[in-house]
């Protein structure tokens, strides 16, 4: 529980500090959390009333370059294990079963190969 909680903290600044300032240099150095649509204005200390779409869009492409970091880290990190090799076989010359190939005795019939 531990490492994961540290290595959800480096996935979040390898994230926040080095895989999104290029996302927002390709993008024209779009700020999305500055965009929303206000609903009601402010009024006095009352603060306005605003639908802010841009924070969730900034959460959205955070989540997806997150999953993808793990994705990568993930698939690094587990490799698949490597096949066993298939044993040889050779057919009985009696019952044309197949055996293996150290076999002095079919299974199937019995007889002596």
């Amino acid at each position: 529980m531990i490492i994961g909680a540290a290595l959800g903290s480096v996935v979040t600044s390898l994230v926040e500090d080095i895989i999104m300032p290029p996302i927002g240099l390709v993008l024209g150095g779009v700020d999305f959390s500055g965009l929303e649509v206000v609903l009601k204005e402010a009024a006095g200390d009352k603060a306005a009333v605003a639908i802010r779409y841009g924070a969730f869009l900034n959460a959205v492409i955070a989540f997806v370059v997150i999953g993808l970091v793990v994705f990568w880290i993930s698939k690094a990190m587990i490799k698949p294990a490597p096949a066993e090799p298939t044993p040889a076989t050779k057919s009985c010359p009696y019952c044309r079963e197949t055996v293996l190939a150290d076999a002095t005795k079919c299974k199937f019939c019995g007889s002596s190969i």
